[in-house]
């Protein structure tokens, strides 16, 4: 029996950060441009640090890439706004049967590309089995174990052996665009892992969002015409718009104040606490969580490869003076599913000295020098590692427990975290969709407990709460099983959360609408001017 989907509750905040990708060079800020400054309903410029690798929405997995992605192409899901707590239609509107391993959508009447032509269920099977066959494509993953099959020309069915509840929030991400199956078909698209389409789609688009591509340039800027075949919910109110490659976040804050852009996207907390007039900020929490990491591996860790470890770290912290380094739209941590995600803990651990010292004591710490490994030219959300670090590194010591710091570039750094080799590790996490499944890695023996060495059969209690949500069928039945798992994690994971940081998008008063998107980072289509 198929029944209406249950939607899935999940995030403030979430994805985009998602693929681990850095922001090119090339700033375009303060080149002479027609395109720039006027927001009188002609364009619109955007200012960002850019994290994109091509326009093809099938290879792409990237902060910069979703946002222009999504407005692009259409997917058959969408979110709300700002809002992605609960998957809502977007192309399609969907039934799921009662086992959760069946969904069914059905296509919205009239539709259309960007050359007129229909959406129908041969160009979303086509796109959705184009990304499943680019074996190297960064989003390939996202469909794993799926059937997708053509009931109709309106009408899609995915199927899966274990249920799949997260699907339509999977589906809401802008890889998963639709495109033309024609048009991409006759420029090198292809289902059997042949495709060489990316080239065509980094000149030209080939979807039904409410802009196409004009121009790409990976270094500099990407530019956006309206779609006059537009036929969505949406209303451009811009003709065209420029997103201009602004790596440093003190240029984008000249460019914003002297008019020269309308949105600035990546300013800090520090730069957002006091805008000149007629400057304002959208803030909020981003839903990414920067955390502690203790290796449970005998071989990595020695003798202090152990939770109580982690317990003694985890309330020696003092939080409120560790989210002063955060800035604005930072809150605590409540646990390894950040708050506004299904299963969330209301509440983080508070401070306790004297449970930090017992906890000590437990795992037989008898003066050893803890190494803390982290990346020190990585931001995550405006939070800078090495000053984070050092508090850390000072409240640590209150308890007597000694911390070296170690940092290394990024890319250096980020090799011994995958491999599970830090000992003790400074990191961050943010889903690749907006779904609380995807903080289930931090169990034992999945990804992100392996890299702290905590293999399943540490703690087969803990692995079976994540075995029992991931194969959950109802809402109610995974929240449950979630809100045990979270509590668990907190009382016994080798994890200590600690920051979600904030995500500050800037804007002049001239334009309103510009709000950060956890599954995005912002909906071009819903930016208008103030007027």
């Amino acid at each position: 029996m198929i029944r209406p989907l249950r939607h899935t509750a999940a995030a403030l905040g979430a994805v985009s950060i998602l693929a681990i990708a850095g922001c090119s060079g090339g700033n375009s800020a303060n080149q002479p441009s027609e395109e720039g400054g006027d927001a009188g309903g002609g364009t619109l410029v955007i200012d960002t640090a850019f994290s994109i690798e091509t326009a093809d929405p099938g290879n792409s997995y990237d902060p910069t890439g979703n946002m222009v992605a999504k407005a692009l192409y259409e997917t058959l899901v969408d979110f709300d706004g700002a809002d992605v707590t609960t998957p809502v239609p977007g192309l399609a509107s969907w039934e799921q049967n009662e086992e959760a391993t069946e969904f069914t959508f059905t296509l919205e009447d009239g539709r259309t590309f960007s050359d007129g032509t229909p959406v129908t269920a041969d160009d979303v099977v086509f796109s959705l089995q184009r990304v499943q066959g680019m074996a190297e494509a960064k989003p390939n993953f996202l469909l794993t174990g799926v059937t997708i099959e053509k009931v109709d020309d309106m009408t899609v069915r995915f199927t899966t052996d274990a249920p799949l509840l997260q699907l339509p929030a999977i589906l809401a991400n802008p890889a998963l665009g639709i495109v033309n199956a024609d048009v991409v078909a006759d420029n090198g698209g292809a289902t059997d892992g042949s495709d060489s389409a990316q080239a065509y789609l980094d000149g030209a688009s080939a979807g039904s969002g409410p802009y196409m591509l004009d121009t790409l340039d990976l270094s500099s800027q990407v530019v956006l015409a309206e779609n006059p075949e537009y036929t969505g919910d949406e209303s451009p109110a811009f003709e065209r718009v420029v997103i201009r490659n602004v790596s440093e976040s003190a240029t984008q804050l000249i460019n914003l104040s002297g008019g020269d852009t309308m949105v600035a996207m990546d300013l800090n907390g520090d730069q957002v606490a006091d805008l000149d007039a007629g400057l304002s900020v959208e803030t909020v929490p981003s839903g990414q969580t920067i955390f502690l990491l203790l290796n449970q591996s005998g071989d990595v860790a020695d003798d202090l490869a152990n939770v109580d470890l982690a317990e003694a770290v985890r309330y020696a912290l003092d939080y409120e003076a560790l989210l002063e380094l955060a800035g604005a739209g930072a809150t605590q941590a409540t646990g390894v599913i950040p708050t506004g995600f299904e299963g969330a803990l209301d509440a983080g651990v508070e401070r306790d000295l004297d449970r930090a010292r017992a906890a000590l004591d437990a795992a037989g710490y008898d003066g050893q020098t803890l190494r803390l490994q982290f990346p020190n030219d990585y931001p995550v959300g405006g939070v800078e590692f090495t000053p984070l670090a050092e508090r850390i590194q000072q409240q640590l010591a209150e308890i007597d427990l000694d911390v070296e710091l170690a940092p290394a570039p990024f890319a250096t750094e980020l090799d011994a975290y995958v491999n599970g080799s830090e000992s003790f590790g400074l990191w961050f996490w943010g889903p690749d969709y907006a779904d609380s499944a995807n903080f289930l890695p931090f169990a034992p023996g999945l990804k992100v407990g392996l890299r702290a060495g905590w293999e399943a059969e540490a703690d087969p209690e803990m692995a079976e709460l994540a075995a029992a949500a991931t194969n959950a069928t109802s809402i109610d039945e995974r929240t449950s099983v979630l809100e045990e798992f979270a509590a668990a994690m907190q009382e016994r994971g080798p994890f200590v959360p600690m920051i979600v940081p904030g995500r500050n998008i800037a804007t002049s008063d001239e334009v309103t609408g510009a709000v950060y998107n956890a599954v995005w980072e912002m909906d071009i289509a819903e930016i208008a001017p103030a007027s």
